[in-house]
Formats: structure tokens, C-alpha cells, sequence
């Protein structure tokens, strides 16, 4: 919550530190120069357009920037979404696997990072107690929870989605499917090396089942969950233990403890009004 104060002139405020060469340059990053704006977005204390507007008045930007492609791929996903309706949530196509492949249950491990892989536990834990991850950890976690572990994307992206401070229905279920290759041409990999060179130290997971070539990695995300009984296991073997995480409780109610105020009775004049508390 410190990171993102819910407040416009906080949003204000963030956008007049961006530098679009800084971000080109380093986005791919854990530590790198990202805009952090999404949860902004997404409650609409400010809106993509406004955002450009703002930046381009410092950094004048072109449609080459990599900035205005991460902005058109937001945008890209509304429209699928408004295109498509209810039918993100379901696959586009068939993925590495038949949907009856894939297990329709978190497993406790992930939900408690504690599977004993570095990046996958500090990307859980990071998300439980900030609300928030870099999209180069999002897209390792749900890598490791399709291909690896064989969750149904579906379920993973619920999951993911109800802990995000910049949850987006459009963005996060689309992702989902791009990582899992139902809604691409081919599944997203990553391995070790690949953590080693974007992530600081302590993300390295050097000698766990991510470290291996892709080649490898590409065939365990095409194996049938009956062929890798005894990865699965190995993975598991370890056990729950006192360094796992309690995964925070989701609410479907606005917090009690609010400084609510009445709404001005001359603005509601006589309409139903609901108030939202932009981060619950």
C-alpha cells in the first residue's frame, strides 16, 4: 500500500519521473526503471491516454517507443475483451496439452511459496506483501505453474488476479493465456539463466527444475501429467515447513475501518451511489 497511495496526485506524481529511454533500456529488469503505473490504470485514477499525454510533454514519443507498446498491449487486451466478452476466460485454442491435462487445484506449495525454488517462492511472496510484481516475475510464475506443474491456467490466473493491487481482468486472463499458449502460437519458457540475468541475486535458482535448457523445458511442458509422476513429486518431497507464508485473505467488502463520510445529499439527488475503495 506505501508503494501506491491511492491518490491521483500520487499517480500525477509517478508520471513525472518517467523516462521512456530509461524504461526501454531496463524494463525486463526486477529492479529496472518500469512505470508502475497499472494500479492506477486500472482504477482509473488516471487513464492510457492521459498517461501518454503527460510523458509525451517531457519525453516526446513515437510509436517505436517501447513504452507505447506496453500501452497499446493494454489497450490491445481491452479490446479483445470487449470483442470477446466472457470468452477470455476460456482457452482460445488448445495449448501444449488437452484442458483435461491440467490439474484445476493451486497446489499448497505455490499458494505458500514454499516449492523450494527461489524465484517462485520470492515472486509469492513478494505479490502477498506487496500487492504487485514486476510482469517479468508474473510471466516466470505462471511459466512455472502451467508447464511445470501442470494448474490449469484458468485457476492460476483467478488466483493471481485476486491478490493484485492492479488486477485487470483484460491483462492478467489474456497474459495468462499467452504464457500457456492457448492464446499464442507457442507455450513461454524460461530457465535459470534466464532469472539470472534479469533478477538480483537472491531470485537465482540455480540447480532446481528450471535449470536446464529449453529444449528440455520445452518437452516437460508437452509431457502428460502421467509421465512426470516422479517430478512432481521431487518437487513436493520437501514438505511445508515454518518459512512458508500464509497467503492473505481476499474480501469481497470494503474495509471497516475507512474514514467514510456521507456523500453530498444535493450530488446524489436521489441516485443510487456506490463507493469504492480504489485498492480493496
Amino acid at each position: 500500500m506505501d508503494t501506491f497511495p491511492p491518490t491521483r496526485s500520487a499517480a500525477l506524481a509517478r508520471l513525472k519521473t518517467i523516462h521512456p529511454s530509461d524504461y526501454a533500456r531496463s524494463r525486463n529488469f526486477l529492479d529496472g526503471a518500469v512505470t508502475a503505473l497499472s494500479p492506477y490504470i486500472t482504477h482509473g485514477l488516471i487513464s492510457l491516454p492521459e498517461a501518454h499525454a503527460v510523458i509525451s510533454e517531457r519525453h516526446p514519443l513515437t510509436a517505436q517507443d517501447k513504452l507505447v507498446f506496453e500501452f497499446g498491449w493494454r489497450e490491445y487486451y481491452r479490446h479483445v475483451w470487449a470483442h470477446r466478452g466472457e470468452g477470455i476466460f476460456d482457452a482460445f485454442h488448445e495449448g501444449c496439452l488437452p484442458e483435461a491435462a491440467y490439474v484445476r487445484e493451486l497446489p499448497q506449495d505455490i499458494r505458500q511459496g514454499s516449492t523450494g525454488i527461489k524465484v517462485i517462492d520470492l515472486a509469492v511472496r513478494t505479490l502477498y506483501t506487496t500487492g504487485y510484481l514486476h510482469n517479468h516475475a508474473r510471466m516466470w510464475l505462471a511459466s512455472y505453474v502451467v508447464h511445470i506443474r501442470k494448474v490449469h491456467w484458468r485457476v492460476a490466473a483467478d488466483w493471481l488476479y485476486g491478490h493484485l493491487l492492479d488486477g485487470d481482468l483484460a491483462s492478467n486472463h489474456l497474459s495468462w493465456q499467452w504464457v500457456a499458449g492457448t492464446g499464442s502460437h507457442k507455450p513461454y519458457l524460461f530457465n535459470a539463466d534466464n532469472v539470472a540475468r534479469y533478477a538480483p541475486e537472491a531470485w537465482h535458482s540455480p540447480g532446481s527444475v528450471i535449470d536446464q535448457s529449453y529444449d528440455n523445458l520445452d518437452k516437460i511442458a508437452r509431457r502428460p501429467p502421467s509421465q512426470q509422476l516422479a517430478l512432481t513429486e521431487s518437487l513436493i518431497s520437501h514438505g511445508l515447513n515454518e518459512t512458508d507464508v500464509s497467503e492473505p485473505p481476499l474480501s469481497s467488502v470494503p474495509p471497516t475501518d475507512g474514514a467514510w463520510t456521507r456523500p453530498d445529499a444535493q450530488a446524489v439527488n436521489g441516485r443510487k451511489v456506490w463507493l469504492v475503495h480504489p485498492w480493496n
